[in-house]
């Protein structure tokens, strides 16, 4: 401080504005207050001692301990409980006064802030906002097994507030706040039956683990909360992975010991610490009020109960015609008090009148046994327009389900202290007005839904495939239609159904039953005289009742269970007999849910929704999401689709066939796919050659569609079929090292149908193969052999011609051998004239090259057969196509004879040649009269007659002056190696 007026003091400011200087200590509302004269003299004060009173204790193999009196002194109950580091406020207050009731103004709230486990609030406020539906669930669970042990009569109104001080993760605090709530209330004035105390049970390899980890929970199969005082059993809570009834019973029986545990220090605590309980006002009913309301409608109440033509809204309608009546008598009496607790008065007749009936006959109001289920009606795929979707009733409670498969990134994300930070599979319960023919106004999250929602949620959890298998967002939809107890079960059951209707692979189906219970107590005692088991309940049986026991599971065991009571507690022995009744009923649902649908369903119609998974690498996704995600956001805008972008994987939602279709054309276009020989890739025409044409795909890839796979039927021109920018349907028939890839469209058309048997015994038939082979020499020379007898093979799978294989030795002593006239030698299909100079070897090899060329645009079937060519490709033996080889390969190569002699020959066949000439009589030199059927770049495209085609090639300084049509006179000089004839005009052969 001297430091600082040292500082005024110095400074250049005059002496009015240094305030400090002046010894002013603040402004204030516009006045000036005077600082102390020693400013450094420190005010003294008194040490405050906060008493404070601990229990430790040990449960399972951890160290528990409650503590009072160093924080929130000022509520009416205070506790702190730890377990390791985790340590867990709750306090208890209680209303002055008491409003006019007829109920128990009981709330419980249950809050994690994330200043628990060092966190900051990841919001826009950077704070806690609504109560999350953990909060709410954790809430409910407190709520349960304390409300039954209130006073008959307390209305008063009473807040219990548990907070997690802080949280190592390892311990849920859940179960350390209810125990914390009990202890506070025992520390309280508020009079409360208790105190209880609440266990977790888990089960690793058989085992049963008491108050386990989060570790050992998420390898446990059973997830048991047990709630209980000294000898009766409160609130039981169980997620299961289809664990039997035996082993259920057994673990609370094990749960019971080790919650006991927790009540011997509650009570030395309240001892030590505790306040005295204060006298409450209870309302209560006059036994004066009670008889008369029983005189004048107790008969009237039982002969609506025994009539079981009654529906729900007509029961409702006549008790409450009765209840009108006895106000009218008290209202003529001028009884105010007893008009005041008339409706609880007539409500406990009924309770009266129902139980003793039930338990005297055996028979309900609906007239059914104590374990007869209500009629069921099940129907899937009742929105066939969904993914998936059922319809399910019992009685006339009925429940709407839809299933919503997403993608892994929609999963709903859980701040909360404990457990995982995603949640794939979510149900919500919907519990709208018109299901009880009420008028209502729907809020926010509401406990009920919310804990209804959540016991159907965990019962299907249990049979879903593991993420491992089923990556997928899964959402259930559960719209009560109409309630007449046990909605959440019936949720449970639609919502099987749905799962499988949407084609998710269920281990089996579950089903789930609402078991009540009805018990004669002794006032003087409380103890249970008799008691009975009711089987899938009504609403009013639930409200006339002392327990609501919902269990759901499959054939093999339990998945769920949730036990709320009304009564001060139930002994263990009713809740594990209970297992057994409601196990029987069970199956009797199972049994209608399998007969209307017992696998998953195939998703194979047009309008049914789509969802598919695609793996990428980061780079291409990152090119998919574009900056700031406007290419992803733009596809979504473009197609309707959904994409979703996690660790690698691209999830794609689409409500239909054809949205998914142009979600991944249009993915594919960005980043593409893998090619795979065999898969099916759609693409764009960018450029047309005489062989074939290049199609664009999949992110800019091309892939060549060669002439020959453009269709079954013969192409001339691959311009007749395709066109620049035609989007088109291919198949990837081969791809190689290089990356070249080979298309097919005619592999994605259908096959023409084959001709009969009858009309394809009308050709003729090949009875000998004679076999051609050919050789050019360097110098462009052909030599032929002569045609050999050989076997006709086999046709194989492939429908591949057999081709017979020799040496050049053996093609020699073949040609010795043969009856040609050895003095014919085979003379030269083109003699270089005189005055040019000889071509090189590879000019001419170029020159085969082009007529190669020429030859591809000729359709398959305008070429002879391929004179048994054998050529090797990647190992793989390629031949002619059947069309040709079907007809005798008899192209024999035979030598010039003189002048003299082939002039005379041709004048005396020339016409029986051109009348007959085909690829079986057609030699070399044979003379004919063609006609041009097409004009190419290079030559020319003749009809030679039997639709056989050959080939005119221009020379260099020969002029085109030709027309389609034209009618030349030509001669066959050679073949090409793939067997089309190579002519020249007759008029352009010289004399040798």
């Amino acid at each position: 401080m001297s430091s600082i007026v040292n500082r005024a003091r110095s400074t250049s400011l005059p002496n009015f504005l240094a305030w400090r200087a002046l010894g002013f200590r603040t402004i204030c509302s516009g006045r000036l207050g005077f600082a102390p004269s020693n400013p450094d003299s420190p005010a003294s004060a008194g040490t405050k001692i906060l008493e404070s009173f601990k229990e430790e204790f040990e449960v399972g193999s951890r160290v528990v301990s409650f503590e009072t009196g160093k924080i929130a002194r000022f509520a009416n109950g205070s506790v702190v409980l730890g377990m390791d580091q985790t340590k867990v406020l709750s306090t208890v207050t209680c209303a002055k006064t008491d409003s006019p009731r007829d109920f128990l103004p009981l709330t419980v709230d249950y809050q994690e802030k994330q200043y628990a486990q060092g966190l900051i609030p990841n919001t826009y406020m950077r704070r806690e906002g609504a109560p999350k539906e953990r909060e709410l669930l954790c809430g409910r669970l407190i709520d349960r097994p304390i409300r039954p042990l209130f006073p008959s009569g307390f209305y008063h109104e009473v807040q219990i507030m548990a907070s997690v001080l802080s949280s190592d993760g390892k311990q849920d605090p859940d179960i350390l706040a209810a125990n914390a709530s009990s202890a506070a209330l025992m520390l309280s004035d508020v009079p409360w039956g208790g105190p209880i105390g609440v266990i977790r049970i888990g089960r690793i390899c058989g085992q049963f683990v008491v108050n386990p980890t989060m570790d050992e929970l998420s390898s446990s199969d059973l997830n048991l909360i047990y709630a209980c005082t000294r000898d009766k059993t409160m609130m039981i809570d169980v997620q299961s992975r289809e664990i039997s009834e035996k082993d259920l019973a057994a673990a609370l029986r094990l749960a019971h010991p080790e919650a006991i545990k927790y009540l011997d220090p509650q009570i030395r605590l309240a001892e030590k610490a505790g306040k005295q309980k204060k006298e409450y006002k209870l309302s209560m009913l006059s036994e004066k009020t009670l008889e008369k309301v029983t005189d004048l409608a107790a008969t009237r109440i039982e002969s609506v109960f025994t009539d079981p033509s009654y529906g729900k809204f007509e029961r409702g309608e006549a008790l409450d015609n009765i209840g009108k009546d006895v106000r009218k008598v008290f209202e003529e009496e001028g009884d105010q008090e007893s008009l005041s607790i008339l409706p609880k008065a007539v409500d406990t007749v009924r309770k009266k009148v129902v139980r003793s009936r039930m338990i005297s006959d055996g028979f309900r109001v609906d007239g059914r046994h104590l374990d007869e289920v209500r009629p069921i009606y099940c129907e899937s795929h009742y929105l066939p327009a969904l993914h998936g979707s059922a319809l399910f009733s019992r009685g006339d409670t009925q429940v709407l389900c839809t299933v919503t498969l997403g993608a892994p990134g929609e999963a709903q994300s859980l701040d909360s202290l404990v457990g995982p930070p995603k949640k794939r599979f979510m149900l919500h319960y919907s519990f709208p007005p018109y299901c009880t023919n009420e008028v209502g106004k729907r809020g926010g999250l509401n406990r009920r839904e919310v804990g209804h929602g959540t016991l159907a949620e965990k019962a299907l959890l249990a049979v879903l495939p593991p993420e491992e298998a089923f990556p997928y967002t899964v959402r259930i939809n559960s719209e009560v239609m109409s309630s007449d107890g046990s909605t959440s079960m019936a949720s449970v059951c639609g919502g099987s159904m749905a799962l499988m209707d949407a084609g998710i692979p269920l281990r089996a189906h579950v089903a789930g039953v609402s078991v009540g219970l009805i018990t004669d107590v002794d006032p003087s005692s409380g103890e249970i005289k008799d008691y009975r088991i009711v089987t899938d309940i009504l609403g009013l049986e639930d409200h006339l009742g002392d327990m609501d026991f919902k269990i759901a599971g499959t054939r093999n065991g339990v998945t769920a269970i949730q036990l709320d009571i009304k009564p001060a507690g139930i002994p263990l022995d009713i809740v594990c007999e209970s297992l057994e009744n409601a196990r029987e009923a069970r199956l009797q649902i199972l049994d209608h849910m399998e007969r209307n649908i017992n696998s998953p369903r195939a998703q194979d119609g047009a309008y049914s929704p789509r969802l598919a998974t695609f793996k990428y690498t980061n780079d291409s996704l990152r090119s998919l999401i574009g900056p700031m995600g406007v290419l992803k956001r733009k596809i979504e805008e473009e197609t309707g689709a959904r994409l979703s972008i996690d660790n690698g994987t691209l999830t794609i939602v689409a409500k239909n066939q054809d949205v998914m279709e142009k979600a991944q054309e249009k993915v594919d276009f960005i980043i593409g796919r893998e090619i795979v020989v065999g898969g099916v890739y759609k693409g764009t025409v960018t450029s047309i050659k005489e062989y074939g044409a290049f199609v664009e795909f999949s992110g800019g890839q091309q892939g060549l569609l060669h002439m020959s796979e453009l269709s079954h039927e013969p192409v001339s021109k691959v311009s007749d079929v395709l066109h620049i920018g035609q989007y088109i349907t291919t198949m990837c028939i081969e791809t190689d090292v290089r990356g070249n890839i080979k298309l097919s469209r005619k592999a994605m058309l259908p096959k023409p149908e084959r001709k009969p048997a009858s009309d394809a015994g009308k050709d003729s038939v090949m009875k000998e193969s004679s076999t051609v082979y050919t050789e050019t020499s360097s110098v462009g020379e052909t030599v032929a052999s002569m045609p050999s007898i050989v076997t006709p093979p086999q046709k194989s799978k492939l429908s591949v011609p057999a081709v017979v294989i020799r040496t050049a030795v053996e093609c020699h002593e073949a040609e010795k051998s043969s009856p040609v006239n050895k003095n014919d030698k085979p003379k030269r299909a083109t003699t270089p004239k005189p005055d040019r100079k000889p071509k090189s070897t590879a000019s001419k090899l170029t020159a085969t090259q082009k007529e190669e060329e020429v030859l591809e645009s000729i359709a398959p079937e305008e070429t002879p057969a391929e004179c048994g060519e054998t050529l090797k490709q990647d190992g793989k033996l390629k031949s002619a196509s059947p069309k040709n080889s079907s007809t005798d390969s008899n192209l024999v190569s035979s030598s010039k004879a003189k002048k003299s002699t082939r002039k005379e020959n041709q004048s005396e066949n020339k016409a029986e040649e051109s009348a007959f000439v085909s690829t079986r009589n057609l030699k070399i030199g044979t003379e004919m009269t063609a006609k041009v059927h097409e004009i190419r770049a290079r030559g020319l495209v003749l009809d030679l007659g039997g639709e056989l085609r050959g080939m005119y090639k221009f020379k260099e300084d020969e002029e085109t002056e030709f027309e389609e049509g034209d009618t030349l006179q030509v001669k066959c000089t050679s073949f090409s190696t793939k067997g089309i004839p190579v002519m020249a005009l007759v008029d352009e052969e010289g004399e040798e």
